[in-house]
């Protein structure tokens, strides 16, 4: 097995452990792995495979390889930014990110989802979703490839 293929597989299982754990607004690194956000689960999982990745998602958004789907396939690692109701704005990326999912492979990504209740109230969990709904989003900004 390859070394890329190695970090793949120990990514997915790193991401899938945490399935279940709560989402909070701006949970840094250091509550990780009881609480996280989108952006510091990310950094989490890449972190305990040997990456290091900025903290937010806009910042997470300038690292790697742009991918774009005509000329290529998701890989498993592949990050998908889209824009949130609460994002970043910058000149590379003026439409703002605020989100961040990571692609499994088998149709699957992974990501701290959050959601607003009924009553009010806010809260999520790390969830594992069919990827199908993720590309036909509308507010898809850009697709990044980190593992080469």
């Amino acid at each position: 097995m390859k070394i890329k293929e190695k970090l793949q597989e120990r990514l997915v299982y790193l991401a899938k452990k945490q399935i279940g754990k709560p989402y909070e607004y701006g949970a840094k690194l250091s509550k990780a792995p009881k609480i996280f956000d989108c952006s510091s689960f990310i950094q989490y999982i890449f972190k305990k495979i040997g990456i290091d990745l900025p903290r937010t998602t806009i910042e997470q958004a300038h690292i790697g390889k742009a991918i774009n789907l005509k000329n290529n396939k998701l890989r498993i690692g592949d990050l998908m930014f889209f824009r949130g109701t609460v994002g970043r704005y910058n000149p590379e990326f003026p439409q703002g990110v605020g989100h961040v999912v990571m692609y499994m492979g088998d149709n699957k990504i992974i990501h701290a989802k959050w959601r607003k209740n009924k009553d009010g109230s806010d809260d999520g969990e790390i969830r594992e979703e069919s990827l199908g709904k993720s590309l036909k989003r509308k507010d898809l900004v850009i697709i990044k490839r980190i593992l080469r």
